[in-house]
């Protein structure tokens, strides 16, 4: 073997030991459990075709489902509750992904099934993690998202069909008002079926948030796999033209973590070392 042909190898393997990405689901699966806002069509799936062909002889699977834009982890377009602000298809690409900032209220939200992020959340996170940074997906991890698709547990009432008597957490309207006013804010969630919380009736922080033209993401899922910083929150909801929201696939993307990092570049010296003393055994030969 040429000495070039043992540095190529060597090139190869370094590139195939770097560490990959880490990411994480955010998003609770689209099906017959799938949770809707009372009053909301239900998910529907219908297989079509199934089996094969009896033509060519291979298998062949087609399907039709429908579903409500408000189900599931879904995004409100900025014109689900302001007139004039964006739909769906008019939100920037841009503008769906952005720092993963998670506001953890899960304990006060389970001595307090009505609780509601305060601004002092907020400045809290910002005490601990710095600045929201620009551009950041915020949302608050309450631990609803555990109870999912369980929907008495969800709404917090037996009542599942009456919004009079859901209990659930949420934001402030002052929390909502304050982040659109002081921070450059991309998108805000929760991983309960409303950015407003369950006893709300007029549901402020939707207001706010149509106005200020910036998304809401609800029923967001898998929120203690990742960091309260250090992911990026990508939300990829269906381009539906002139929708006033839609179903999303949520993701965090993470970096690899020091271990793994100490452990590649471990074995990228090794093999490193074990290559070029290669090289010189046959170059000597």
């Amino acid at each position: 073997m040429k000495v070039y042909h043992l540095f190529l190898l060597a090139i190869i393997v370094l590139a195939k030991a770097e560490p990959e990405m880490q990411i994480v689901d955010l998003t609770h699966v689209q099906n017959s459990d799938t949770i809707n806002w009372p009053g909301l069509p239900l998910y529907n799936f219908t297989v079509l075709l199934r089996g094969r062909n009896p033509v060519g002889g291979h298998w062949f699977e087609s399907n039709s489902f429908a579903t409500a834009e408000h189900g599931g982890t879904h995004l409100d377009a900025p014109a689900h509750f302001y007139e004039n602000r964006s739909r769906t298809h008019q939100i920037p690409m841009a503008k769906l992904v952005g720092w993963g900032v998670i506001i953890n209220v899960k304990s006060k939200a389970a001595q307090n099934t009505d609780y509601r992020v305060t601004v002092d959340d907020i400045q809290n996170w910002e005490a601990q993690y710095g600045r929201i940074p620009d551009g950041a997906v915020v949302v608050m991890n309450s631990g609803w998202h555990q109870k999912y698709p369980n929907k008495t547990q969800v709404f917090g009432t037996e009542s599942t069909t009456d919004p009079a008597k859901f209990h659930f957490p949420g934001f402030h309207e002052n929390a909502a008002d304050w982040l659109v006013k002081n921070r450059n804010i991309h998108v805000i969630g929760v991983d309960t079926p409303s950015t407003d919380y369950g006893q709300s009736k007029t549901y402020p922080v939707h207001v706010i948030l149509g106005r200020a033209n910036v998304p809401g993401l609800e029923n967001v899922a898998n929120l203690d796999a990742i960091p309260e910083f250090g992911s990026i929150i990508s939300v990829a909801v269906i381009k539906l033209q002139d929708g006033s929201g839609g179903p999303a696939r949520v993701f965090a993307t993470l970096a690899p973590t020091n271990d793994c990092l100490i452990s590649a570049y471990l074995n990228i010296g090794l093999t490193f070392i074990a290559l070029m003393s290669s090289s010189m055994v046959l170059t000597a030969d």
